[in-house]
């Protein structure tokens, strides 16, 4: 089965196709009150001129919006600027008497084809901020204030605040979406190499154990040693992973597993709190350094968690014989990929960072640091 994930922006696609149409809608309203009104304007050829301007731009808009790369600001800035310009020349071109008669404004709904524009790019507070750049410039153009001009201003507010919500909520359902596919992805590729290894590395390892239980020496510690890694395995296959809650998860809880009378863990007195995903590898994380240090690094750790504003960091220390600064090149290249894959590969993964400090004969020092500004 293939897992097809959405395109970025997938969802906001329909709202820009539907301000195209009303684009162009609004535009046919306009030629046919424009064509009504011109032998009362003060230059019909001017209003006609500016009729087509318009037609040229709703093309313009239609094909710019349709591209993402292309809906930034300079097009947006452009758009607005242009309907402005619009609505400052309407008076020459209508003269006066004829917008004290209550003729209709030259951009008439047509205006209001920005401020959707910039709702659906930015939310309500873009939305809100074009309508209020539009209709203070149509107020000023009318040079007095009727219960028109007001509810027409009034009208784009709202048009404003209600397409600018529904972008942010598709967005959001966008998101959320991506992250039930990657999760659905994940739990897949996670039971195939459960199988696996059942298939495999357990069956060795509890030949092991079981063959060599009964033994002395070091043929029956490594029996037992095949028997603890295959418990600790089994577990590690059989277990869910992180559930897709939208509760955060306190690091703490997670990390108080590994303390013991050879771990030493100091965590911040109030919680620490990180999205479920984050949480769950930064604690997996941990885990393997600590078994790195159970097994070269004397046994004895210490663990200090850090919280600051933006990031949270896992110190591990230990005072073990330490390594050589090239020896973690040398040990993928061997294949042994536990730093590489266990560490750095779930602090990537999450867009963190993991520096290990090392000196021959000083202990080491393993630092992991996520961003809390980056939910994965």
């Amino acid at each position: 089965m293939v897992t097809h994930v959405p395109a970025p922006g997938g969802f906001e696609v329909p709202l820009w196709r539907a301000v195209a149409v009303f684009r162009v809608a609004s535009l046919a309203y306009v030629c046919v009150v424009v064509a009504r009104d011109a032998d009362r304007y003060a230059h019909p050829l001017a209003a006609g001129a500016l009729v087509l301007v318009m037609a040229a731009w709703t093309v313009v808009t239609a094909f710019g919006y349709a591209a993402p790369a292309r809906r930034g600001w300079p097009l947006l800035l452009a758009d607005l600027g242009l309907v402005v310009a619009i609505l400052l020349v309407t008076p020459w071109v209508m003269g006066r008497e004829a917008l004290d008669a209550g003729l209709p404004t030259l951009a008439i709904a047509w205006l209001s084809g920005p401020v959707l524009a910039w709702a659906v790019s930015g939310g309500r507070r873009r939305g809100v901020t074009a309508a209020l750049v539009i209709g203070g410039t149509d107020l000023v153009t009318r040079g007095m204030v009727t219960p028109t001009a007001i509810n027409g201003t009034i009208l784009m507010l709202l048009a404003g605040v209600v397409v600018g919500h529904v972008a942010r909520l598709a967005v959001r359902a966008e998101q959320r979406l991506q992250q039930a596919v990657e999760l659905e992805a994940a739990t897949r590729e996670r039971e195939r190499l459960a199988r696996d290894i059942h298939d495999s590395v357990l069956q060795v390892l509890a030949l092991v154990s079981r063959r060599g239980e009964h033994l002395d020496g070091e043929a029956g510690e490594l029996a037992r040693l095949a028997g603890e890694q295959e418990a600790a395995l089994r577990a590690l296959i059989s277990d869910a992973g992180p559930r897709a809650t939208d509760g955060p998860v306190d690091l703490r809880e997670l990390l108080g597993r590994y303390a013991s009378a050879s771990v030493s863990l100091s965590t911040p007195a109030t919680a620490v709190p990180l999205p479920p995903r984050v949480a769950h590898e930064l604690a997996a994380a941990t885990g393997a350094a600590l078994d790195n240090v159970a097994r070269h690094g004397g046994g004895r750790a210490w663990v200090l968690v850090e919280d600051e504003e933006s990031t949270v960091t896992v110190s591990i220390r230990d005072e073990g014989p330490g390594f050589a600064p090239d020896r973690l090149t040398e040990a993928v290249a061997q294949g042994r990929l536990g730093v590489a894959q266990a560490i750095r590969g779930r602090l990537t993964d999450l867009g963190g960072t993991a520096t290990i400090s090392s000196v021959p004969g000083s202990g080491t020092e393993v630092e992991l640091t996520v961003s809390r500004r980056r939910n994965p």
